[in-house]
């Protein structure tokens, strides 16, 4: 019975409202029949859209309520539950939630459950929020009465009875003044009632002598929930009462989890994680303390496959984390990062395969165990006196990662079950952070082999340039950007150069920036000129807006780009280029003169503005030139202009214009990229070569038939000056073809030239604006089969516009080596 001479609290300790325990009431059928206005604050639903639904509407995955009805017998069989789950708020989203379900006896052995649920990330608060609160992590008993609007007993527990005395039967239907008469109870009434009226939560403390220790006086705290119906009013009042006496060492346990909140978890590497962890518990829980993880999760991969039920393959585990009051650690043979030996048929291999943790308050060494298959393991437990182990599976979402293992050297106490608990709590904890960190290994390890697939692995210049190249995402974590170059051999010995930047950073507009350079590519194999491939790119990036505007819920990915491509010819040293809104190139000529050349800015890329956006300039470049092709994140600074920066580029290239390309592209970075930038960094050099003529041979031809033997002639003489008599054959016959075709199709003058350099490409110009079409010939047609000839003798093969006609050409390797 209560003491009713005892007196009451000071008042700053009877009463306050307590904010972070959702009380909700269930039938037997799992139908919300009771709700509180803590509960509408963490998921969302009023009382009206609460009561009279299933629990099982509030979880997160729909096919998830066809198990509540066998859950719900497992409870009925435990008399309750209690664990970390998620639910969906109102809104949509999921919450990570502590949940506590406890079942209420009524008359005629009738059944409700009480389920209390406390949000995940506000464990970490310790100093306010309640005896219950911490009843209910530490999964304390609590006596639990639900009274009617006149604070009659219709519902309770049977903890009640070890706090008060009283049985079951005497106190349905009657109030605590009724069955428990006195002072206190008079207090409890008072606080019930203004609940009621108020529809709030109130806490009160008080002391009593429990019939179960009637040696010493014991501290209760009782807390109080007004249960609302479907329309909101007061269906009644939930008492939950905890005996608190030995709360300071629950508060010196949430102490420690509320430090490992701080503590782990502090990066996304997921070994610094695991260390964390250890760090934690070494010397508050354990003497000694490791974490092992499954070998692929400090890459990114997959955890730990099912391990089945005979045990199958031995589990592979990296050492991730590892603590000890010892200085040097002598306790583990392993160090951070090596494997770690699983002995199979043993505690760890079972805490793996059946996912519950093992605790073993005295370790037992005695021959027959499973030690007698690991003696080196064993060995280390005699030395440093190793008595007590507990070992806790490390899951997260469903998924198995690995180990963590506490032992006690110094400290005399075994573990106990409240021990086991606590380690449970800091490994749940640590598990959602190495979770975090491993799917952001996974995304990361993603991104870089996006970007290594999406940008050049090799630049090939040909003998038209030397090239080198810098690129420098802004989002440094993940590695990518939206920044492109790219190098590409055109026909004729001619290079195609490219820079690119779509807006923003980051893994949407590096999928962007890919698709641009594809476009980019396929577009530069039609050999278009600049402006005309810009025209066209222009059209893709519209038409990419355009798609992601018609799917919304994707986001925007494509919101603009601009781009410089330039054509360099090393046999008339002539560079063509064209820019959409892109910063111009920078150009040092051999003697270390900068000049930025006038080049019509040009449109960014989406905006559509007309087919005659973008022009296309020439200019003739010395040998030796140096042009720099970059990014606006190398030259714009919070605190200067644009200008200064592009003036600071030129000023770097002259200082140091004679050196390697290479050396060149690490000063610039580091002369001008020296601060974070918010922006990607993009920067490719390419100095400009030169065909010796002896290198380049053409002849002007008449428009007729007798040109042809005249070209394989020619085309044969000087195959033979260059050394290259076993392409003779075949090239005479490309040259009889190409020449045949354009007598053929055209009226005007034509041109043979031949290009000797790391192929031998053949060249014939003519008036004609057609362009030739590769197709099969039918058995019966007497035409059509040249070009198909020229594909089978060739490398490759293609046309490309001209001033007053085009170019028809075809490659052939020029050396052995290349065949």
């Amino acid at each position: 019975m209560f003491d009713t001479d005892k007196t009451e609290l000071p008042e700053p300790l009877n009463r306050r409202e307590v904010t972070d325990a959702a009380i909700a009431m269930l039938d037997e059928q799992g139908t919300v029949v009771g709700w509180t206005r803590a509960a509408e604050r963490l998921v969302g639903y009023p009382a009206g859209g609460a009561v009279g639904r299933s629990a099982a509407a509030m979880l997160p995955f729909p096919q998830e309520e066809l198990c509540v009805s066998e859950f719900a017998k497992q409870c009925r069989a435990r008399g309750g539950w209690s664990g970390t789950v998620a639910v969906r708020h109102r809104d949509g989203r999921t919450l990570n939630v502590r949940l506590r379900i406890l079942l209420l006896w009524g008359r005629h052995g009738a059944v409700r459950w009480l389920v209390s649920v406390t949000d995940a990330g506000a464990l970490s608060s310790v100093a306010t929020n309640g005896s219950v609160r911490e009843s209910l992590l530490t999964r304390a008993p609590i006596g639990i009465v639900v009274g009617d609007p006149q604070l009659r007993c219709i519902w309770t527990n049977d903890v009640v009875e070890r706090i008060d005395g009283l049985p079951c039967e005497r106190r349905f239907g009657r109030r605590v003044t009724d069955s428990i008469p006195g002072f206190e109870a008079e207090a409890l009434e008072a606080v019930m009632r203004q609940v009621l009226e108020s529809g709030t939560s109130a806490v009160h403390e008080f002391r009593a002598w429990p019939p179960v220790d009637r040696r010493r006086e014991h501290a209760f705290s009782a807390s109080f929930f007004c249960l609302q119906d479907a329309g909101g009013q007061a269906l009644g009042v939930c008492s939950m009462t905890v005996d608190v006496t030995g709360s300071q060492r629950v508060r010196e346990r949430l102490a420690i989890l509320s430090e490992a909140s701080t503590r782990i978890g502090t990066t996304l590497d997921v070994m610094q994680t695991g260390q964390e962890l250890a760090d934690v518990a070494v010397p508050v829980l354990a003497d000694y303390a490791t974490v092992d993880l499954a070998e692929s999760i400090p890459f990114g991969e997959e955890p730990l496959a099912h391990i089945g039920p005979n045990g199958g393959r031995t589990p592979v585990l990296r050492r991730a984390g590892v603590a000890s009051i010892h200085p040097g650690i002598p306790e583990s043979p392993w160090a951070c990062t090596e494997k770690v030996f699983v002995p199979p048929a043993s505690p760890f291999t079972s805490v793996l395969r059946m996912g519950r943790s093992h605790l073993e308050p005295v370790l037992d060494t005695s021959a027959g165990t499973w030690l007698d298959r690991d003696p080196a393991r064993a060995r280390t437990i005699h030395e440093n006196g190793m008595h007590s182990l507990m070992i806790v599976p490390i899951r997260a979402r469903r998924s198995m990662l690995g180990v963590a293992v506490f032992i006690r050297t110094e400290d005399p106490v075994p573990f106990q079950e409240d021990d086991l608990l606590l380690a449970e709590e800091l490994v749940t904890r640590a598990a959602l952070c190495l979770d975090n960190a491993r799917q952001y290994a996974r995304e990361h390890a993603a991104a870089l082999a996006l970007q290594r697939n999406l940008l050049p692995h090799r630049l090939r210049s040909g003998v038209a340039v030397e090239v080198a190249s810098r690129y420098l995402p802004a989002d440094a974590d993940a590695g990518v950007g939206g920044d492109w170059f790219d190098v590409i051999e055109l026909s004729g010995a001619r290079v195609a150069l490219v820079v690119g930047d779509v807006v923003g950073h980051g893994i949407n507009a590096a999928a962007t920036m890919g698709q641009l350079r594809t476009a980019v590519r396929t577009l530069a194999d039609l050999d278009l000129p600049p402006d005309e491939l810009l025209a066209h790119l222009d059209d893709t990036v519209r038409r990419l807006t355009e798609e992601d505007a018609d799917a919304p819920e994707h986001g925007s990915v494509v919101l603009g780009a601009t781009c410089l491509y330039a054509v360099y010819d090393p046999v008339t040293r002539r560079c063509a280029m064209a820019r959409a809104g892109h910063l111009p190139p920078v150009i040092t000529d051999p003697q270390g003169q900068v000049t930025f050349p006038d080049l019509p800015a040009g449109a960014p890329l989406g905006l559509g503005l007309g087919p005659f956006d973008f022009e296309t300039v020439e200019l003739e470049l010395p040998e030796g030139s140096v042009l720099a092709l970059y990014t606006d994140g190398l030259v714009e600074t919070r605190d200067d202009d644009i200008d200064v920066g592009m003036h600071r580029l030129g000023a770097t290239l002259a200082a140091h214009a004679g050196r390697p390309l290479e050396e060149l592209s690490t000063q610039v970075t580091e002369t001008l990229a020296t601060q974070a930038s918010s922006d990607d960094v993009t920067l490719l050099l390419v100095r400009t070569r030169t065909l010796s003529p002896t290198q380049v041979a053409s002849w002007d031809l008449p428009n007729e038939p007798f040109a042809v033997r005249t070209a394989r002639h020619v085309a044969a003489r000087q195959l033979s000056e260059w050394g290259l008599e076993r392409l003779v054959t075949t090239t005479e016959l490309i040259v009889s073809e190409l020449l045949s075709n354009a007598i053929h199709h055209s009226t005007g003058p034509i041109r043979l030239r031949l290009i000797q350099h790391q192929v031998l490409t053949c060249e014939v110009f003519d008036t004609s604006p057609n362009y030739p079409r590769l197709r099969h010939s039918r058995s019966t047609d007497e035409n059509g089969r040249g070009l198909f000839l020229i594909a089978q003798l060739s490398r490759r093969w293609g046309s490309r516009s001209a001033m007053g006609g085009k170019i028809v050409w075809a490659e052939q390797v020029s050396t052995p080596a290349e065949i």
